[in-house]
């Protein structure tokens, strides 16, 4: 009787054992996991949130990389403009022509005696002071020039296949033709090939 007790138990135990192992075997199979020693869920969550993730204001593109950004063109408008408003001054001289060039008026009455002889004093009076003006005009014609040409041309060296805006366009070729007209007159003035003095004689 003894013994019949003693083999149920041992019977009793391997069909515990057994089932604890295909418990085991099912909870194995249900994870997808075939490793031995399956990754904590901790260590799992902390390399989740090393991965490199995509901004939420990033564009992808259809491979899945962040597009490049395209440039608003603010900047060349702005210099078109710039370059036309040069120009418009370069036709007069601009205030600061005007400045100078009645400095250099007063310094020439300051410097020619009243002994001088007529062609020396308009030379010395109204000669100089036509020519820091001619110069000053030039200068800012130059400056609107070299101000286009550059709007001009930026976009043969920003983002390939993107057309420049009509209106920048328009108006920095404005500011170039402003700025030739303005440089033109500029050194036929300075040259007294334009308004030249009028003779003493």
């Amino acid at each position: 009787m003894a013994t019949k007790t003693k083999e149920g138990a041992a019977a009793h135990s391997d069909a515990e054992t057994a089932a604890e192992d295909a418990t085991a075997v099912e909870e194995t199979a249900r994870t997808g996991s075939g490793d031995e020693h399956p990754e904590p869920a901790a260590d799992r969550a902390a390399k989740e949130d090393r991965a490199p993730q995509a901004g939420p204001e990033e564009d992808l593109d259809e491979d899945g990389e962040p597009e490049a950004r395209v440039p608003s063109g603010v900047g060349q408008g702005a210099g078109a403009v710039v370059s036309a408003a040069l120009g418009l001054v370069s036709l007069s001289g601009g205030w600061i022509g005007t400045v100078a060039g009645a400095r250099q008026q007063l310094v020439g009455q300051l410097r020619t005696s009243s002994t001088a002889t007529v062609a020396k004093q308009i030379k010395a009076v109204y000669g100089d002071a036509w020519h820091t003006t001619a110069l000053w005009a030039g200068v800012f014609a130059l400056a609107a020039l070299l101000t286009g040409v550059v709007v001009l041309v930026r976009p043969a060296f920003g983002t390939p296949g993107r057309p420049q805006t009509p209106w920048i366009k328009s108006v920095a070729w404005a500011g170039v033709s402003l700025g030739v007209i303005g440089l033109v007159l500029a050194v036929l003035k300075y040259s007294d090939a334009l308004l030249a003095l009028p003779s003493a004689g």
